[in-house]
């Protein structure tokens, strides 16, 4: 459990769009095998230190027929963003990618101070 030591608490939320590879018959559409899409998200303002951050799937479109295989997560997160990695692989085919997150964590406090 990540405990926050903050009066201040400070909450972030976007949605990236990671592909739409169907469009250019991109890796993730025409690709096989083991795949991967990263995109770099920061934060409207740096936190205390790094957040907890939750990522989701807001849209995804997938070829019929084929097994749904995907790993999305947040990885690298620092207190100024962190980067939004989704995985595949076989013979997946993702026409595109909508991703979701939200971060929670301290904010600077202009009142507090440190010893």
């Amino acid at each position: 459990m990540k405990q926050l030591f903050s009066p201040v608490i400070g909450v972030d939320q976007g949605e990236v769009v990671l592909f739409s590879d169907f469009a250019n018959g991109g890796e993730m559409w025409a690709g096989e095998g083991p795949r991967s899409v990263q995109s770099e998200v920061a934060f409207s303002q740096p936190f205390r230190e790094p957040p907890v951050v939750q990522a989701n799937l807001s849209m995804w479109d997938i070829a019929g027929g084929k097994n749904a295989r995907i790993d999305l997560s947040a990885v690298n997160v620092t207190r100024d963003g962190f980067t939004l990695l989704l995985k595949t692989w076989e013979d997946t085919k993702i026409a595109r990618v909508r991703a979701g997150w939200i971060a929670i964590g301290s904010l600077f406090d202009e009142d507090g101070w440190d010893v």
